[in-house]
């Protein structure tokens, strides 16, 4: 056996896929066998630059033919990883592995190089990348009642704050607190007491119903609505709703001091940032007005300074 038919059955016993193409007329002077058994695509299809690039998803077409020729205009070896198509309509992950032939005066001569499926090493990074994005979301939301957290309204406070500021529009705040909540977990006991917690929770998720709304537990029996683009007077509304539907699930409190259902009290407030504003101050306001609220006998609303 001559040392090219070494070579060549080396090179196609692998599962590698090689591969040349002559730069001045783009055509593949060869590619390794095993590109059929991985893509469907007869060996003898291979003609062209233009096959390959054919064969490549079409969301990742133009990035990566734009990428592999700037590099081999410029004779640097490169990588590229791309989606390619099979002949059945699915598709591999390739990473494909090239190397610049140059000719003694610099010119670019050939492209050769080896096609890997790394379709597995894909699908365990897509994975990985999945998992990350749902504990990111868990990080950001309450265990127990399922709304956003603590966390999630503390980044998107100031966030909305800067918005308002820029825009102009009025930004609100409703700040909600079960009352007698302690009374009921004595009571009832603590089993209880988290399903109320969930209770209340879908109840004020729900009127706060647009997409930009943000219900979150800020802790214990406390909960905040962060309201973008909401004057005074829909923020008085949409707490008074919380009231309303809360009362409508008639949950039973037998030590509750102001009937016998649970009951919540709010703190509610409207502000156009300025400059001299601060949005820790002003949700320090709301949190009066919630326990001035509750000082006057609960089950109400506080929309105004004593």
């Amino acid at each position: 056996m001559t040392d090219s038919n070494v070579y060549r059955t080396l090179l196609e016993s692998t599962r590698a896929i090689p591969w040349r193409i002559e730069w001045a007329t783009m055509q593949f002077t060869y590619i390794g066998p095993q590109i059929e058994e991985l893509l469907g695509w007869k060996q003898a299809s291979w003609l062209s630059a233009n096959d390959w690039a054919d064969r490549i998803h079409e969301e990742d077409r133009q990035k990566t033919v734009e990428f592999c020729i700037s590099q081999s205009q410029q004779g640097v070896d490169h990588e590229a990883d791309y989606r390619a198509l099979t002949s059945d309509g699915d598709y591999v992950w390739i990473r494909d592995v090239v190397h610049v032939v140059r000719r003694d005066d610099g010119t670019v001569e050939a492209l050769v190089g080896f096609m890997f499926d790394i379709t597995e090493r894909k699908q365990a990074e897509e994975k990985i990348l999945q998992l990350q994005h749902e504990l990111e979301v868990l990080s950001y939301r309450d265990s127990l009642t399922g709304v956003a957290n603590r966390r999630m309204f503390d980044t998107l406070y100031p966030v909305e704050w800067a918005k308002a500021r820029t825009s102009g529009h009025p930004l609100s705040l409703v700040v909600i607190d079960i009352d007698y909540f302690k009374q009921y977990n004595d009571h009832y006991g603590h089993v209880q007491g988290d399903a109320c917690l969930r209770l209340v929770a879908q109840s004020l998720d729900s009127a706060a119903s647009r997409s930009q709304d943000l219900c979150a537990r800020l802790g214990g029996e406390e909960f905040v609505l962060l309201l973008p683009s909401t004057d005074a007077a829909t923020a008085r509304s949409l707490a008074e709703r919380c009231r309303k539907l809360v009362g409508q699930k008639e949950i039973a409190h037998a030590r509750s001091g102001v009937g016998r259902l649970v009951t919540i009290s709010m703190g509610v407030g409207t502000i156009i940032p300025g400059d001299q504003d601060d949005p820790s101050v002003f949700l320090d306001r709301i949190d009066r007005r919630l326990y001035q609220a509750k000082s006057a006998g609960r089950d109400r609303i506080c929309d105004v300074e004593a």
